[in-house]
């Protein structure tokens, strides 16, 4: 047999051309990775709604407290009409131990603007998706002095009246304070809003604080 000569060829018998024959196959999906990736959207959704939900909530409350809409303030009450946002809710205040305290700081100035400008801030930072860290300690620091306000804890005023607490301590200024935080941690700002441009920013990325 010559060295060139292969055997199989010489005997008729042919090999199958596995090149020749292989099909590849269409690529499918990952399931897992599928069902991981909608998972992840429907998380970003929900978060992306609380945040703008709740940014309405401080927002609106500004402007109604501003410019007098009707609803929690009269039309010709507001801010610019020469009323004050927080003289009304801190001079009520009637149990707890800063009451005398919080009667004390109601319609003063520097209340008025910290409180309006706490409301527009975070309200602003929720709907841009924003500086969500900062409003989230804004914000909780804002609702434990309004959760000291109401003070729940209290079964009686101080005039002896009951207060008709339905709950020693979960009240809605705490879940406020829960959600704000929870909305930072998250970066709910990504998702339909303007977070990932936001943390680009030079500034933010030398300070992640303000992310």
């Amino acid at each position: 047999m010559a060295v060139h000569e292969h055997p199989h060829r010489r005997s008729g018998l042919r090999l199958p051309s596995i090149r020749r024959n292989r099909t590849v196959p269409a690529s499918a999906p990952d399931p897992i990775v599928s069902a991981h990736g909608d998972a992840h959207t429907v998380r970003a959704s929900v978060f992306a709604c609380l945040r703008l939900l709740t940014g309405f909530v401080f927002l609106w409350a500004f402007l109604d407290k501003t410019f007098g809409l009707g609803y929690a303030t009269q039309s010709g009450k507001g801010w610019i009409d020469g009323g004050s946002p927080t003289k009304g809710f801190l001079s009520q205040v009637a149990a707890g131990p800063m009451e005398s305290t919080f009667h004390s700081w109601a319609g003063e100035a520097w209340t008025d603007w910290l409180f309006m400008l706490g409301l527009f801030g975070i309200g602003l930072a929720l709907i841009a998706g924003v500086a969500l860290r900062v409003a989230a300690v804004a914000g909780a620091v804002m609702m434990a002095l309004m959760w000291v306000a109401e003070w729940p804890p209290a079964q009686t005023l101080s005039d002896g009246t009951p207060t008709m607490s339905t709950n020693p301590f979960a009240e809605y200024h705490l879940i406020y304070a829960v959600v704000l935080i929870a909305l930072a941690a998250v970066s709910a700002g990504d998702f339909l809003g303007l977070g990932r441009l936001w943390a680009k920013l030079p500034l933010v990325r030398r300070s992640p604080w303000l992310r």
